[in-house]
């Protein structure tokens, strides 16, 4: 690999490169090392993908995970949402990916199809001049289509369990050349519905795979897993406190009637640029979105019972711009990167502490201010108190007047 040379600043004034955005980052994000992409000796291609894509210079969790995934070996990864994750894995495997090699070297494990096609993007993006073949694999799409494209060259696979090893049992995905496995969202691919595939995809890599697990929440199914699997990792640990700095936690006690109500005066009041709502259950998703449309707001809507072609043209248009609000389950929270989002509002109060934290975590990506307003009842009371005592946050009550500063950049 060549070192860069003092010349990477006239190829980088040859790229049209955003203008970076420096305001408003929070310390998640800004209290780094001080060290550059250039410090790792990353092939010339990959550097220009990254400032192509606007990455200045690494984040904290980049920092930690880059070096040390390039070494080959494991690594337990925590860091909250929206701190640069994707890239802090990312980069590596591109970097590691032989494009003269016609093999799957790496597969990047995911739990939702929106998080495979997003994941699938920043690699495309940040390989751009590699010529690097990347693949997208999920349920729910066909699967013939998989197996024609899987007879052409790919590089690298991101998907989700199930079909991953579907093709891997037909014989169709050979994963003997795949050289480093990567989860996001560790602790829900570690959920009993994803395990088995993960243990039984795991049997066709090789001995001498590299294991990298990412995730903002460690429960004891992943220390179970990493005793058996990941005996020695490297463990990052960015989270000495989970909620993400610069989101700014409201609540307003409300009866169950009153919330449609509350909510359009919550679109009245605050300048949002996007937001997402939360909503306990698909039925409630849909009479939301109706109710918001009614109110002569632009409102889409998304839910794991939808089609998968109408899932991916919603997520598509919602990243895109096309519409304001965006009401969904919790098949939204994972990972979900939409960096316009500067309010989310749960609707329906979660009930666990983890999922109030990913679902906040869809505001304030990678460093902006958010804000997120809960609407809570009676019977949420309790829950409120609890969430905000295992996360050590405040969740404080909502003021007649919000000011901008504290979620408008």
């Amino acid at each position: 690999m060549d070192a860069v040379d003092s010349s990477s600043q006239d190829w980088k004034a040859q790229l049209n490169l955003p203008a970076p955005d420096t305001r408003y980052k929070t310390e998640d994000v800004t209290a780094t090392k001080g060290n550059e992409f250039e410090d790792y000796f990353l092939k010339r291609e990959l550097l220009m993908g990254i400032y192509e894509k606007g990455f200045e210079r690494p984040s904290p969790i980049q920092e930690e995970s880059i070096p040390i995934a390039l070494t080959g070996s494991d690594i337990l990864a925590r860091a909250k949402n929206g701190t640069g994750k994707t890239a802090a894995f990312c980069i590596p495997a591109l970097e590691k990916i032989d494009p003269e090699k016609n093999a799957i070297q790496v597969v990047i494990l995911v739990p939702t199809r929106e998080l495979a096609l997003q994941t699938s993007q920043v690699c495309k993006e940040l390989g751009k001049y590699l010529n690097i073949q990347v693949m997208v694999s999920t349920g729910g799409t066909s699967l013939k289509d998989d197996i024609m494209r899987l007879y052409q060259p790919v590089h690298l696979l991101a998907g989700t369990p199930g079909r991953i090893l579907d093709l891997a049992r037909k014989g169709i995905c050979v994963l003997n050349d795949c050289s480093m496995l990567i989860m996001d969202e560790a602790d829900k691919l570690l959920a009993p519905e994803f395990q088995p595939s993960i243990e039984q995809l795991i049997r066709f890599l090789p001995a001498s795979r590299q294991l990298l697990l990412f995730s903002a929440t460690f429960p004891v199914t992943v220390k179970d897993f990493k005793e058996k699997y990941l005996p020695k990792p490297y463990v990052i640990n960015l989270m000495d406190e989970l909620t993400l700095k610069g989101i700014t936690q409201y609540y307003a006690f409300v009866e169950e009637r009153q919330k449609v109500h509350c909510l359009n005066t919550l679109f009245s009041k605050l300048q949002i640029n996007q937001s997402i709502i939360f909503c306990n259950s698909v039925n409630r998703v849909e009479l939301l979105a109706k109710k918001i449309t009614e109110l002569g707001y632009s409102c889409f809507y998304i839910h794991a019972k939808m089609l998968q072609d109408h899932r991916n043209r919603v997520f598509h248009d919602f990243r895109n711009g096309a519409c304001r609000n965006l009401v969904c389950t919790d098949l939204f929270t994972r990972g979900i990167d939409i960096q316009a989002v500067n309010v989310v509002i749960n609707f329906d109060f979660p009930k666990t502490s983890e999922t109030y934290l990913h679902r906040v975590g869809r505001s304030g990506r990678f460093g902006h201010l958010g804000l997120a307003v809960n609407l809570i009842t009676y019977e949420d009371r309790f829950n409120l108190y609890r969430i905000e005592q295992e996360l050590g946050t405040e969740i404080k009550t909502i003021p007649p007047q919000i000011d901008l500063a504290v979620y408008c950049q």
